[in-house]
């Protein structure tokens, strides 16, 4: 019986899910490999050559079917890398996505000091996490609807040494929830993709990821998404989808944030010119959109006036 290497089997597995059109084949391959087999990414390049055993080939057998059929590696192998720490994922949590480190860069750079922060809508905590590990003085609230994902987002924050220092609170953000002047910092990556917009988001998206997570106005938090979900009535066309969300967080940052606090939230690439208005409307200083790798607006900084 002929034995598969490392590296047939990569070469092999890219060339299925190239031709099942998922996307980075070959990356995804190589997860799989390296999940079942229990290596690191330097000792996949360095020992290619080694044989794979009957029981690992059935296992990323099984996962790699899976993901021919559209299903996100990180749910396969149940962690996705951030801001250089893996953290667990499960379908009750978006996965993080690489531009939301712009956030964590922007919060890191702009605050000094004993900071107490509120993460709105944390899903894995991957945010509330990573601010209290690269800062140790940094205390924080992780707020979330889904009673699940706030069960990973505890995990997470067990396994990278920072749970004393978050509390995790099931709520809903939408509605009163933090202590009024109690917060240096507020951050959210709110539900912001409007209804037309969903839609047009790719399978490996709309059918695996919280449908909650991504669209305002949906009631039950901890519901898988598929394509039987609809969400509110698309707006005109002049004014732009899914600022529900947007809007309650800005309207809880300006009770619970001390005067001078700063305001972090992540939008979508066409909402930046929107929430700039709304927020210097409500006497927000300080508003300022930031734009991503890609150089799309991505993210909306704002200071609570100081007096």
């Amino acid at each position: 019986m002929l034995e598969t290497s490392r590296a047939e089997w990569v070469r092999e597995a890219t060339r299925t899910l190239t031709e099942a059109a998922v996307d980075s084949p070959r990356l995804s391959a190589e997860l799989i490999l390296r999940h079942v087999c229990g290596i690191s990414r330097v000792e996949l390049a360095t020992r290619p050559e080694t044989p794979l055993t009957a029981e690992q080939l059935s296992r990323m057998s099984g996962l790699l079917r899976r993901r021919a059929e559209g299903e996100p590696a990180a749910y396969l192998i149940g962690q996705r890398e951030f801001y250089g720490r893996d953290f667990r994922v499960t379908p009750a949590t978006l996965i993080p996505r690489p531009e939301t480190e712009l956030l964590i860069e922007t919060a890191l750079k702009s605050c000094q000091g004993a900071v107490r922060f509120a993460d709105l809508g944390t899903g894995s905590g991957c945010i509330a996490v990573t601010l209290c590990a690269e800062r140790p003085e940094w205390r924080g609230i992780m707020a979330d609807l889904s009673g699940r994902a706030l069960a990973v987002a505890c995990q997470n924050a067990a396994r990278h040494k920072v749970r004393e220092r978050l509390l995790p609170v099931r709520a809903d953000f939408t509605r009163p929830l933090l202590r009024p002047a109690s917060l240096d910092l507020l951050v959210s990556n709110p539900p912001y993709v409007g209804q037309r917009e969903y839609e047009g988001l790719s399978a490996e998206v709309r059918d695996f990821e919280p449908v909650t997570a991504l669209v305002p106005g949906f009631v039950d938090s901890d519901k898988i998404p598929g394509h039987h979900h609809h969400g509110p009535a698309p707006g005109p066309d002049t004014e732009p989808e899914g600022l529900e969300h947007l809007e309650a967080v800005a309207g809880e940052a300006f009770t619970a944030l001390k005067p001078g606090g700063l305001l972090l939230m992540e939008h979508g690439w066409k909402q930046g010119s929107a929430l700039k208005v709304l927020l210097e409307s409500h006497t927000w200083e300080n508003v300022v959109i930031y734009q991503d790798l890609a150089g799309r607006d991505r993210l909306v900084s704002a200071r609570r006036p100081a007096s």
